[in-house]
């Protein structure tokens, strides 16, 4: 063989060699102990639970700052100010309930507790309207509750459904089967011919009682804090929405000056008559409704390590950095696992990779570590990012993305060496090869596949910040060891995180990375697997 063909073979494999040793040595700076005293910090009280936008989420924003200077990680975000900034500030926009109530006959009710709203309503001051009574308020060739009634300027009172006849047949279509006025958007028939003949609200009694009634009035009241959640993008409500207050038979006897007997005689009457037989009721109720907006004011923190001769292309790390706060009774959700095992396993990472940077040995790739907030809202903080990239999503090699590595479930009960994978082989063969390599040689962890499956009904491959890269085409994995009991519960606290399981898990993400941005061609897209 060639003196000199041998020699720069050698010269090759003493290179590789030292840069697997390089990458061995810095991935022993990843420890037990100091995830865990990042995350005694991260996951404490003090933070209450870092609900996005709160004070406590800003306190985690600053803890990990302090850390990524002192690793050597450079701001690389834009303020305002036009300065070099770590945070990368957005807003979430938020529309919810403010004041809700009825009052009539010296009775106050209130929105949760006692009716609920079916679509939005903003009346931002108290009014008092006159009410009356429109039956079933149904207005059609074959019955009809607006004949010779009016109703302009008044609030209505309407039973909910539609009238039977005593064998139990529907008046409307002449059999069991109901019409549109009985659908389950009847309600909003309702609505539309009621304010067709000038009426200003519309309050329909439900058929439900008791348990059940209030059953549906607590699972509404979920539903509208539900629907209250935050969105990326403001949100206009239609002045125009149809609503409707639904209330009990109670409330409306009270509304319309009456007794709950006598209103429900009204009812009998129709099933014996199979028309619309009115009784004279009327009253007066006082209202309020109002709409809130608010601004969340939040940011991600995007901390960033320069590359050397292949600094152009970038890799991603990414954790959420926020949780889902307190909950109603006032207990703390300090969400060590979710995420604060991520959250501290980046600081591991920029801790390991500047070290070696400082000691000449930095990636040929840069790294962009981002703390993502928003997550538990719905993934707004990596759409954001996604929307406006700090580096180009163009020249982003891949996303590694780590939610939850912290405990285990209940199928690795026994065994916790293992983390589930998601996403390594949706779009580089490359990256699934590179992982997989790297566990091998330096982990021996079980890498479960199994939520990586695309009928699996879980369906977690959409459900953290690594789908809005991934939908992006830039390839990801997604480090996760699974759902346990105290998920989104008060219990998930530091002393329950596995530390001995989750350095090495870390350490595969270490070792994965410092492939990616240490190799001489970046890898493939090659796949479109769903």
């Amino acid at each position: 063989m060639n003196k000199h063909l041998l020699a720069g073979l050698l010269l090759s494999v003493g290179t590789i060699a030292m840069a697997q040793d390089h990458a061995a040595k810095y991935a022993e700076t990843i420890t037990p102990s100091d995830l865990k005293k990042h995350l005694t910090i991260i996951a404490s009280d003090s933070l209450e639970g870092r609900d996005t936008g709160s004070p406590g989420q800003k306190k985690a924003v600053e803890y990990v700052v302090k850390y990524f200077k002192e690793y050597g990680m450079q701001p690389i975000a834009v303020g305002a100010d036009g300065q070099k900034t770590f945070l990368q500030k957005y807003e979430l926009y938020k529309r919810s309930w403010g004041e809700v109530y009825l009052a009539a006959q010296g009775k106050r009710y209130e929105l949760g507790q006692d009716f609920f709203v079916n679509g939005l309503i903003n009346v931002p001051e108290e009014i008092t309207v006159p009410v009356v009574f429109a039956g079933y308020g149904i207005a059609d060739d074959r019955y009809s509750d607006y004949e010779s009634l009016d109703v302009k300027g008044k609030a209505v009172v309407v039973y909910d459904g539609e009238p039977q006849d005593k064998q139990g047949k529907y008046i409307l279509t002449g059999t069991t089967e109901k019409s549109k006025w009985g659908s389950n958007i009847g309600w909003q028939n309702k609505v539309k011919i009621a304010r067709s003949n000038g009426a200003t609200q519309v309050f329909i009694v439900t058929e439900k009682t008791g348990e059940d009634a209030e059953k549906e009035i607590r699972q509404r009241a979920v539903m509208a804090r539900r629907f209250g959640a935050p969105t990326l993008k403001p949100v206009e409500e239609s002045a125009d929405a149809l609503s409707a207050f639904v209330i009990s038979a109670d409330i409306a006897a009270n509304l319309l000056n009456t007794s709950t007997k006598k209103l429900a005689s009204s009812k009998k009457s129709i099933t014996k008559s199979g028309k619309s037989t009115l009784r004279s009721l009327s009253g007066s109720v006082s209202l309020k409704a109002e709409r809130l907006s608010e601004t969340i004011d939040t940011e991600n923190v995007a901390a960033f390590l320069e590359g050397t001769d292949k600094k152009e292309e970038v890799l991603v790390i990414s954790a959420h950095i926020d949780h889902i706060g307190i909950s109603p009774n006032g207990e703390i959700n300090n969400g060590a696992d979710d995420d604060g095992s991520g959250t501290v396993s980046l600081l591991e990472l920029a801790q390991a990779f500047g070290k070696a940077k400082a000691e000449g040995n930095g990636p040929r790739r840069s790294i962009l570590f981002l703390n993502v907030t928003g997550e538990e809202k719905g993934l707004f903080g990596s759409e954001y990012y996604s929307e406006n990239p700090i580096l180009p999503l163009k020249n982003t090699i891949a996303n590694l993305n780590i939610d939850m590595i912290g405990r285990v479930d209940a199928a690795h009960e026994n065994d916790p060496k293992y983390v589930y994978l998601i996403g390594s082989d949706k779009l580089s063969s490359e990256l699934h090869a590179i992982s997989e390599e790297a566990n091998k040689k330096y982990i021996n962890y079980d890498l479960d596949y199994t939520f990586n499956d695309p009928s699996d009904p879980n369906r977690f491959y959409y459900r953290s910040d690594h789908y809005n890269f991934a939908k992006n085409n830039v390839p990801v994995i997604f480090y996760f060891t699974g759902v346990h009991e105290d998920y989104h519960r008060p219990g998930d606290d530091v002393e329950k995180i596995m530390f001995d399981k989750q350095a090495p898990i870390v350490k595969l993400v270490f070792h994965t990375a410092w492939e990616l941005v240490n190799r001489e061609s970046r890898i493939v897209v090659d796949s479109n697997k769903k």
